[in-house]
């Protein structure tokens, strides 16, 4: 079904002032939550850029914005707006011919979203300090801004959103299982199209910031959902379509870096129910003790488990499947089958951390500094769990659901590359066991 011939819809993508008015709320929050973390209280669930980062922000994209609109927060995301706007020289209008800085290519070699994955486990490594310390989130949030403005002055296009921000490495991986994609209509109408403005840009729009070309995109993962494609295209051939849930992954993936994004965020969401959710006070203790040799322990075995652990068990199984493809390809098509239910250990763990913690969004939504502010009358609302009685079920059906799902995917990766799907699916029941445990 496409979208853009609703008649309400299309004007709205069709003009960039709505993205803006977004675009501006979004980085005014941003901002925002810089100086909490910086000026506000130390109290991690007291502090806005804690509470508005990791549980309110993060509950709509896991449980939301990732699923149902796959690269949708990417569409209004406010890291990239200030490099883009230097890098162009305009906020609204078309930049000018001449590059206004450096404007260099990205390197080729790194062409790739391997720096994706290490910024992702970075942050991984530090998270249990991160999502309680309203300064070092503040740290990280102005970093990514910086890094990104930086980019754009040397490297042409949102390079930073491409090729490094650890959160869009996450949501290109699920972006694929989600409903809503941005295609060609007409494959000949993009054939005959002089210039490719949807690419290069025009007097109408600029060029593609994510350096992709809309006539050759079969796949979510690298599109941000600018829209610019849709309103510079001379001859309205992009449309937004609504589609099967993960009907990218009817055709399996050959590339090992996407391979070994999947198996990081499956294993990470594992690790993360354990240290966080948990009873083990030593774990915990070693995650949070940043620098100390538990910890360095601690961040061994972590990389341990997504680097050498879960792919081994993985590569094991399949190694057993004939097939005429050399075991590096059979392992990349199969990891496919892991994203589904990756994204749902991820909404499984993200229910009960967000539900556990909801009722700090009100106090601070008050009081967002801690400084002792009752704006809206909500500052004294206490901590209480929500909606206890319907978690572990809910959690229950997610990572039932998501084993089904990626079977099915397993199943359709070994019909396109002619192997044995039992391999796949019995790593996925044992790792759903797992999680069920460290869960329930």
């Amino acid at each position: 079904m496409e979208l853009t011939r609703l008649p309400i819809l299309k004007p709205a993508l069709k003009s960039r002032y709505p993205q803006l008015a977004v675009f501006i709320v979004m980085l005014a929050g941003y901002i925002f939550a810089i100086l909490a973390g910086f000026i506000g209280t130390p109290v991690g669930s007291r502090n806005f850029s804690i509470v508005f980062v990791w549980i309110a922000w993060w509950a709509i994209l896991i449980l939301v914005a990732v699923p149902f609109f796959g690269r949708g927060w990417c569409a209004v995301c406010p890291i990239p707006l200030p490099g883009e706007w230097l890098q162009r020289g305009a906020v609204l209008n078309p930049p000018d011919k001449k590059p206004k800085w450096l404007n260099l290519r990205w390197p080729k070699f790194l062409r790739n979203i391997w720096l994706q994955n290490i910024s992702f486990l970075l942050l991984a490594l530090f998270s249990s300090v991160l999502l309680t310390t309203p300064n070092i989130t503040a740290i990280i949030l102005a970093a990514m801004l910086f890094a990104a403005i930086g980019l754009s002055m040397v490297f042409e296009r949102r390079s930073f959103c491409r090729y490094l921000c650890p959160v869009g490495g996450f949501i290109g991986l699920y972006s694929q299982t989600a409903p809503i994609e941005l295609r060609i209509k007409e494959k000949q109408v993009c054939v005959v199209c002089d210039g490719k403005p949807c690419y290069n840009g025009s007097q109408t729009g600029y060029g593609c910031p994510w350096d992709v070309f809309p006539g050759g995109l079969r796949k979510n993962t690298y599109c941000g959902l600018c829209m610019e494609c849709i309103r510079t295209c001379p001859h309205d051939n992009i449309a937004i379509n609504l589609r099967p849930f993960s009907a990218d992954l009817a055709k399996p993936s050959a590339r090992i870096d996407e391979a070994f994004k999947a198996f990081i965020m499956l294993a990470s969401a594992m690790i993360y129910a354990g240290v966080l959710l948990g009873p083990w006070g030593a774990l915990k203790d070693a995650a949070y003790n940043v620098g100390t040799s538990a910890w360095l322990i601690y961040a061994i075995i972590f990389l341990a488990i997504i680097f050498a652990v879960l792919p081994g068990f993985f590569a094991l199984g399949i190694l057993k499947t004939k097939s005429a493809l050399p075991l590096k390809q059979r392992f990349a098509s199969f990891a496919t089958a892991l994203i589904p239910l990756g994204l749902m250990f991820w909404v499984a763990f993200s229910l009960s951390f967000v539900l556990t913690n909801a009722s700090y969004i009100l106090a601070s939504l008050s009081d967002p500094l801690g400084l002792g502010w009752n704006l809206f009358g909500t500052a004294s609302t206490a901590w209480k769990p929500m909606l206890t009685s319907i978690l572990a079920p809910a959690q229950t059906l997610a990572l039932v659901g998501g084993l089904i799902w990626s079977a099915r995917t397993a199943q359709k990766a070994a019909n396109e590359i002619k192997s044995s799907s039992i391999p796949v699916i019995t790593f996925c029941f044992i790792v759903t066991l797992v999680m069920l445990w460290l869960l329930l």
